[in-house]
C-alpha cells in the first residue's frame, strides 16, 4: 500500500489517494507502476507506463509524470529508464476526495 504526495499524476492521481500495488505482471503501455526513486532510495515514485524494452530476462521501461509541470515532478527524463524487477502495478486506488468538478451535481 502507498499514498501519493504529490500533484505529478494529475489529474489521475492527488496528493492523498491511496494506492494498493502488487509485484505483478509485466509492465504494459499505459499502466500505473509504482518503484523506488532511481535517485533517491527512501523515496518511492508512482508513474505511467510508456514505452517498454525486454532483454533476455531484464525489462526496463520509461516512467512518464501525467503532470510533468507539478513543482517537485521527475520522470524517465530526469532519471533514465527505470527496471521492471522491483517494480509494483498499481491495481486499486481509494480517492481521498472529490476531484474540483466531479462532486455530484456540477
Amino acid at each position: 500500500m502507498f499514498r501519493v504526495v504529490d500533484d505529478s499524476m494529475r489529474p489521475t492521481l492527488g496528493a492523498g489517494d491511496g494506492l494498493l500495488a502488487l509485484r505483478w505482471g509485466d509492465p504494459q503501455r499505459g499502466q500505473l507502476r509504482v518503484f523506488r526513486d532511481p535517485r533517491r532510495s527512501s523515496r518511492w515514485l508512482v508513474k505511467r507506463v510508456g514505452e517498454v524494452f525486454s532483454s533476455g530476462h531484464r525489462t526496463i521501461f520509461e516512467a512518464r509524470s501525467d503532470n510533468p509541470r507539478a513543482p517537485g515532478s521527475a520522470d524517465s527524463h530526469e532519471f533514465g529508464w527505470v527496471s521492471a524487477k522491483d517494480s509494483y502495478r498499481v491495481v486499486w486506488t481509494v480517492r481521498s476526495r472529490p476531484r474540483r468538478g466531479t462532486e455530484p451535481g456540477r
